[in-house]
């Protein structure tokens, strides 16, 4: 794929969980939850971080087959009763939201977490307002990282997937999501790619935190 890099953004989507907000100890505790309920190992807080990637309707099916909607509905009434009161803002992404949305930049998400869960998360802490499109789990025809999910974040605004969108989260498969859909690629987390990490759907930028984002963004206008 051939993109040119150096194209200054115009449309911005995100990765939800741990690129803007902190959720992994409610995702641990749920899935914890879930397993326990259909009688399953639970998992270390390092699994359930490596581990958890795709949306339930996809994943669900591999780990609890043919009870995996049963498994879904557990997780989700778990996880729903919990979000709210743990959901934590990561360091400056509420300033890089204004600052994007005040230059008039198209935002959205793309997140693996239901649908439901994400809009009631924007909601909850104000942030609803930043952003044209909240695509999560099932809002698409397929989940992240089909492109079918970042056409749906995209859908009636200024630009189509492509070189002037860019797709920012912090795993590999927030990466391919954006290589699937032709958009530039960006890795936003305290670690830089480790060689051959993401062979094939390499990050073409890396930044550590919401602020380097901001800068990085600011660069390019």
């Amino acid at each position: 794929m051939t993109i040119a890099i150096g194209s200054r953004p115009r449309a911005i989507l995100f990765d939800w969980d741990n690129t803007l907000v902190d959720t992994w100890p409610v995702i641990h505790d749920a899935v914890n939850h879930t397993l326990v309920a259909m009688g399953k190992p639970v998992w270390t807080y390092d699994e359930t971080r490596r581990r958890v990637r795709r949306s339930a309707r996809e994943a669900f099916p591999e780990l609890f087959g043919d009870r995996w909607e049963e498994a879904r509905a557990v997780f989700h009434a778990r996880f729903q009763s919990i979000h709210l009161d743990a959901l934590a803002v990561l360091p400056g992404a509420e300033p890089l939201l204004a600052t994007l949305a005040a230059r008039g930049l198209w935002l959205g998400v793309v997140s693996n977490k239901t649908g439901e869960h994400l809009r009631r998360e924007a909601r909850h802490l104000g942030w609803a307002r930043y952003f044209h499109r909240l695509v999560g789990a099932n809002d698409a025809a397929r989940d992240k990282p089909d492109p079918a999910a970042i056409a749906a974040a995209l859908a009636g605004g200024p630009v189509a997937a492509g070189e002037g969108v860019w797709f920012v989260g912090d795993t590999e498969i927030d990466l391919q999501a954006a290589y699937n859909a032709g958009c530039i690629a960006v890795l936003m987390r305290a670690e830089p790619p480790a060689p051959g990490e993401f062979a094939g759907h390499e990050p073409m930028f890396h930044t550590r935190t919401c602020k380097e984002l901001a800068a990085l963004v600011s660069g390019r206008w």
